[in-house]
């Protein structure tokens, strides 16, 4: 194996890594930042069903396997893009909404919903701290019940259903409980097989906001609320569509193994872990995790633009004034530069997105950092696309092809972590 492959830390080192240093410190932004939630869901709600129906793209067949993080909108995936500046707010009303097309609309639908990393490397707490749960493949996207009405817009803006339901004032009929101005909000997967909408968070209920809630919160919630209103009913006539919740189990071994290898009545794209104590935090968050391998999904490797795997690994990165090639984290990791004469020749302007090949030797890391990426030039990505890769879509990709983060590994893994509790515990009773 060639040096450099080995890019996941083996799960008996004990020393922090930087994707856990960074889990630490996204708990410890959440408790100091209380934001107007409320406002925050009823904004989103109002931008949900104000936006015209031609904006963003239609859906599309996907042309193959995309982003295992987010599940397909078109042709190509959009990641998340850096954050706005610290002063401006990420809601926007329902007016500057209604006015907003093409890529903006992407961008922001993106920014909404909140999007696992990949999971480079096993968490320290992953036997107490976490939620596993087999994740559906399908659309991902917010379903908004309101006056009457449900509509579900995947991540580009567009319009899945307009339909009504039987969530809280979700249709025209007589027995709506609660005002009309309430509203709810849900993080779903459509899935297209058993037209079915799993849902796997949820953003608001009734009008009460649960950005601020913990998932254990939020989780219970879901399971309780959804049963209550006969939404997980089959379709009638005032409701269109079924709702079903995905079986969530704590991350101990018999629930990793049950989400792993156990039945369920959609296809598996993956394990989604969640953390316990966290929020709902939009855009990219190291506290929501994405795995997968090829028993448990059929899209472990990005494609091509013909919807082949290709030889070598693909990356998208986004090109910045200076030449510099980044990706789409806060702060952005840079991959690279191109020199001025090559982007003059052909054309390029800050922002573009372009698509390299990564040689099979081309990524090395040193102390969790990147040091050399052997990267090569291709084209432009499709104008479908408003963002760049990730960091951790890089490294997982990667490491899929030479080095890949097994599952047996993330059994030992929670052993491991019994023990560090162990010897924690027993180090206090001292």
């Amino acid at each position: 194996m060639a040096p450099g492959h080995d890019l996941r830390r083996p799960y008996k080192r004990a020393a922090i890594t930087d994707q856990e240093r960074r889990r630490v410190a996204a708990l410890r932004r959440q408790e100091q930042q209380r934001a107007d939630s409320q406002h925050r869901a009823r904004c989103l709600a109002s931008s949900v069903l104000s936006l015209p129906s031609g904006s963003g793209p239609t859906s599309a067949e996907p042309v193959g396997p995309v982003d295992p993080a987010e599940p397909w909108t078109g042709p190509e995936e959009v990641e998340m893009e850096e954050e706005e500046e610290p002063g401006k707010e990420r809601d926007l009303n329902a007016a500057r909404a209604s006015r907003m097309s093409g890529p903006e609309v992407r961008r922001w639908f993106a920014r909404q919903l909140m999007l696992p990393e990949w999971m480079i490397d096993v968490p320290t707490s992953l036997r107490g701290d976490w939620y596993v749960f087999p994740r559906p493949a399908g659309n991902r996207c917010f379903v908004v019940s309101s006056n009457g009405t449900t509509v579900s817009r995947a991540r580009n803006g567009s319009i899945l259903h307009h339909f009504p339901s039987a969530l809280p004032n979700g249709a025209r009929t007589k027995d709506v409980s609660g005002p009309s101005s309430s509203f709810s909000i849900l993080d779903c997967i459509f899935h297209e097989p058993d037209l079915t909408y799993y849902v796997i968070d949820m953003v608001c209920w009734r009008g009460y906001s649960l950005y601020d809630c913990t998932a254990e919160f939020r989780f219970f919630w879901l399971n309780s609320k959804l049963m209550e209103t006969g939404a997980c009913n089959p379709p009638s006539r005032y409701h269109k569509y079924k709702f079903s919740v995905v079986p969530i189990y704590d991350c101990d071994q018999a629930g990793l193994e049950s989400a792993y290898m156990g039945p369920v009545p959609y296809t598996k794209d993956g394990l989604s872990f969640y953390n316990k104590h966290a929020h709902y935090q939009t855009g990219n968050t190291p506290l929501a995790l994405m795995w997968k391998d090829d028993k448990c999904s059929q899209h472990v490797l990005d494609t091509d633009g013909k919807g082949q795997v290709p030889a070598q690994q693909q990356v998208v990165l986004e090109l910045q004034d200076d030449g510099k090639l980044v990706t789409s984290d806060d702060p952005p990791v840079i991959f690279g530069c191109l020199d001025g004469e090559f982007v003059q020749k052909l054309g390029l302007r800050s922002g573009n997105l372009l698509r390299f090949a990564v040689s099979d030797d081309g990524i090395r890391l040193v102390n969790e950092k990147l040091e050399v990426a052997n990267i090569h030039y291709i084209a432009r990505a499709s104008r479908a696309r408003a963002f760049a890769d990730s960091y951790s879509k890089v490294l997982f990709q990667h490491a899929a092809r030479h080095s890949p983060l097994k599952f047996e590994d993330l059994i030992a893994s929670l052993y491991q972590c019994h023990e560090q509790d162990s010897e924690s515990t027993d180090i206090e009773m001292a």
